[in-house]
């Protein structure tokens, strides 16, 4: 068997671990296949895959046990435990808000004295030292929505994703967020796990995240035209021009933005480029 040079903590289940999941597939890992599997040995890449509940892997990452874990901004700032962000992975965003009931007009100032329920008592207590409020924190598991409504508490703090959930429970949002959380990779301050392969891990995601932000655009263009589309298509560093036998135009390929690629193709065919391709990207190195 061969050397394991990182121990690494996924989501097991809930809203992080098949999209943390697909994410290490994408850069090259292997990962389970059945759901029951709770330990996985990539014998390529010598990773040892452990899948736990979101809410422990800051734990077990801080008590030192893993190397590394996929987890929460929210559940990592929650747990109070000895790690450390070191990369946000673009998926699995939320934000954390207050909440109290819809009409009472309240501002995050008039939550001194309340009853605040909430599954996140660390990251809500957190923020209540650091603005000075004074409050009752209640905490609950789950259904933190009803809390309110069943008594409980006068207002909720809980991660929101589109607010639908706490209008249906008669609450409204107040105030800004307390956090915006997404999905993060962290470790221990003090890790002594194996450099070369975190560098390489934290490569290949950062790879997959490009990927799924960019999309490779070819077209062809008149090349007196090509200072102007270079303007609509820089790239990351700068356009491939490359010469075709058509006299007079050249082709050219740039990294877009995924979200701006219509736009683009429809300015671009304005300006005179033809051949407009859209290629998929499913990894890179930049």
């Amino acid at each position: 068997m061969n050397e394991i040079l990182l121990r690494i903590a996924v989501p097991n289940k809930g809203s992080l671990a098949d999209a943390a999941s697909a994410c290490l597939r994408e850069a090259g890992y292997r990962q389970r296949l059945d759901s029951k599997e709770l330990v996985l040995f990539d014998a390529e890449n010598a990773i040892e895959f452990y899948y736990l509940r979101p809410r422990d892997i800051a734990v077990y990452v801080g008590e030192g046990t893993l190397d590394l874990g996929l987890t929460g901004r929210d559940m990592l700032i929650d747990s109070g435990a000895d790690a450390i962000e070191i990369m946000a992975l673009g998926f699995g965003g939320s934000r954390f808000q207050f909440a109290a009931p819809a009409g009472a007009e309240l501002n995050v100032s008039d939550l001194t004295g309340k009853r605040i329920a909430t599954a996140y008592p660390g990251l809500l207590r957190r923020y209540l030292d650091e603005h000075g409020i004074e409050a009752r924190v209640i905490k609950l598991d789950g259904a933190v929505e009803s809390a309110v409504r069943l008594g409980v508490a006068d207002a909720i703090a809980d991660v929101v994703d589109t607010g639908a959930t706490l209008r249906k429970a008669g609450l409204e949002l107040v105030g800004d967020p307390l956090l915006v959380s997404e999905a993060v990779l962290i470790r221990r301050p003090d890790s002594a796990s194996d450099e070369a392969a975190l560098q390489q891990l934290m490569a290949r995601l950062s790879g997959v995240m490009v990927a799924r932000d960019y999309v490779l655009m070819d077209y062809d263009i008149p090349e007196h035209l090509v200072a102007a589309a270079s303007k609509l298509t820089p790239g990351i560093e700068a356009p491939t021009v490359s010469p075709i036998t058509r006299e007079g135009w050249v082709a050219v390929r740039a990294l877009v933005l995924r979200a701006q690629q219509h736009r683009l193709m429809d300015d671009l065919y304005r300006l005179g480029a033809r051949g407009i391709l859209i290629t998929e990207l499913s990894a890179c190195r930049l």
